[in-house]
């Protein structure tokens, strides 16, 4: 096994290092670079910038518009966009429903949803957890029940991420009642301004209107937007958790945010030294730098199978929990950084740039939020304690 990059490699890491640097707005990079606000405009304007070069789809088939990368090309790709603190592209249309789509979706539903999902022309969200049914998605008891050429669906789905903004949902719904809960499942796609749906704000701890209740009430879908068969809905959703699971680790991510973690600790004072100084402290990160290593040469062992044509085992699970207790780590150390200028919630003055007299320095401003947001990495996309489930199933046989 060879985990080493090619000289070709280099080559495309320097193409992407060049494109970023012409095409990612200063703003936007100021924003991510420092933990601020990212608003719907700031992620579409990231999007169509890279639709522009071709871009868009990094992980798509050249016959649907994408660019045809290797695995490998793909991950230099998603490392160098977060090193550059661009944006990461929103999952839900680009990563997640639309390998959906291509893989089963008939051929009058690609030429429908994939272009404009490339484009970031429309905006997607995921209808999946409700208030009973999170990691385990086989309960959901939103109904659709055929009607002619219509499905009415009934129900509510929770914890909806940016569904104030989308144009459109996809959705697990059940169509049979009388099976195994599995087999009773279909994917439907919902346009969101059908009468009957209502979208309910869920406010975080951190302040936040990044969730939402989405209500069903007789709401009328056409039977063409049902993907692949019916009650095999099943089938389509655990190939798309595939995606999000390993799209969680956020390895590139993850390493921008440890370098941010460096410099607050470089300027935090203490005793009359750095912080990063500190043996306590810089042993934590030391630990954190390990891990994160480790990590990531799991990853090119899954990148090197893929380049193969090995199916990788449990290492998709692996990935989603060790990536996201890094994450939470590194804002864990970030808020205890910063002391008490990490308390207060200024979602409002972060908005309008402002610190006012004794909010301390900028990069305090938004770290006691990006703390409580992590809280969530560990739950959603299957919670850890399932991956762990999973694991031992795959490879112990428990």
């Amino acid at each position: 096994m060879n985990l080493n990059f090619s000289e070709q490699d280099q080559i495309f890491r320097q193409e992407v290092r060049a494109f970023i640097a012409r095409a990612l707005p200063v703003d936007i990079q100021h924003k991510v670079v420092n933990g601020l606000i990212l608003d719907r405009d700031d992620y579409v304007r990231w999007q169509q910038a890279l639709h522009a070069q071709g871009w868009g789809g990094s992980s798509w088939a050249t016959e649907f518009g994408g660019t045809g990368w290797s695995a490998v090309q793909k991950y230099i790709f998603e490392e160098e966009v977060a090193a550059a603190g661009a944006p990461r592209i929103v999952p839900f249309g680009v990563k997640m429903v639309a390998p959906v789509i291509m893989a089963f979706g008939s051929p009058a539903q690609q030429q429908r949803f994939l272009p404009n999902i490339l484009s970031g022309e429309e905006w997607w969200c995921q209808g999946y957890s409700e208030p009973g049914s999170g990691s385990d998605l086989a309960s959901v008891k939103t109904t659709a029940q055929r009607d002619g050429d219509s499905y009415i669906v009934n129900g509510q789905k929770t914890w909806t991420t940016q569904a104030q903004y989308a144009d459109w949902i996809f959705c697990l719904v059940r169509t049979d009642q009388e099976v195994k809960p599995q087999r009773g499942i279909s994917f439907l796609l919902i346009d969101m301004k059908t009468p009957g749906i209502t979208v309910r704000p869920i406010i975080t701890m951190d302040g936040a209107h990044e969730v939402n209740e989405v209500w069903f009430d007789q709401v009328r879908v056409p039977k063409e937007n049902l993907v692949g068969e019916e009650n095999a809905g099943w089938t389509y959703a655990k190939f798309l958790l595939g995606h999000e699971r390993t799209n969680i680790a956020g390895i590139g991510i993850a390493k921008r945010e440890l370098a941010r973690l460096k410099r607050i600790a470089s300027q935090e004072i203490k005793n009359g030294k750095p912080l990063i100084q500190d043996p306590q402290f810089s042993l934590r990160i030391a630990q954190i730098q390990v891990d994160l290593t480790a990590l990531e040469i799991t990853n090119l062992r899954v990148l090197s199978a893929e380049e193969q044509r090995r199916t990788p085992g449990p290492e998709a699970s692996i990935l989603k929990i060790k990536g996201t207790e890094i994450q939470q780590a590194i804002t864990e150390l970030m808020t205890q950084a910063v002391g008490l200028y990490a308390l207060p919630l200024r979602r409002d003055a972060m908005a309008a740039g402002y610190q006012g007299e004794h909010a301390g320095p900028e990069y305090a401003t938004s770290l006691a939020a990006n703390y409580l947001n992590m809280r969530k990495l560990s739950i959603y996309g299957g919670s850890n304690e399932i991956q762990k489930n999973i694991i031992a199933q795959m490879i112990l046989g428990l």
